[in-house]
């Protein structure tokens, strides 16, 4: 399994980056939201999805993500640099834990849903998830676990709650970036 930090010290395609965490503790969520802006990238990242691509990852661009607690999921949601929603993507997981130095994380569960402003869903990495069973990098409780939460998810994502208030949570994390 990999564990994804939210503030993705690890990842060799960013050169630079502004990051902001909150913790959030409310009846509609608590958990935490962390916003990372690109400042300069070594190279963008582009997929192609619905027949189309899709950058994910360029200068300018800023991933906010929901660790929400006692959940089985973790929700990114991709801004452009004009701050238009290129995709909401959620990774199944095992619940969220924090690191020595405060910052969430969780342990991926391979299986992925992308919401595109489409309205088109996808459902992303079956073949990690049955190789990852297969192997015993996951126990059959996991597994089984990953597959009804990425059922679940594929049917409520367009309403899902952190879904629908992506934007007004966008403009109030940027407002945590230090000038």
């Amino acid at each position: 399994m990999k564990r994804k930090h939210a503030d993705r010290y690890d990842w060799k395609r960013i050169l630079s980056k502004q990051f902001a965490l909150t913790e959030v503790d409310s009846p509609e969520f608590t958990g935490y939201i962390s916003l990372i802006k690109f400042n300069a990238v070594r190279q963008p990242l582009t997929v192609t999805m619905d027949g189309k691509r899709i950058k994910l990852v360029d200068t300018g661009y800023c991933w906010m993500q929901y660790f929400p607690l006692h959940e089985h999921y973790s929700i990114t949601t991709v801004f452009d640099e004009q701050g238009e929603v290129m995709q909401w993507y959620v990774d199944v997981c095992e619940p969220v834990g924090t690191d020595d130095r405060g910052i969430p994380y969780f342990d991926d569960l391979y299986l992925d849903v992308v919401l595109l402003p489409s309205g088109h869903i996808f459902l992303l990495d079956e073949d990690e998830l049955e190789e990852a069973l297969e192997w015993g990098r996951i126990t059959h409780d996991q597994y089984s676990t990953a597959v009804k939460e990425a059922s679940r998810l594929v049917h409520e994502v367009k309403e899902h709650p952190l879904v629908r208030r992506s934007k007004e949570d966008f403009i109030m994390m940027q407002q945590l970036f230090v000038p």
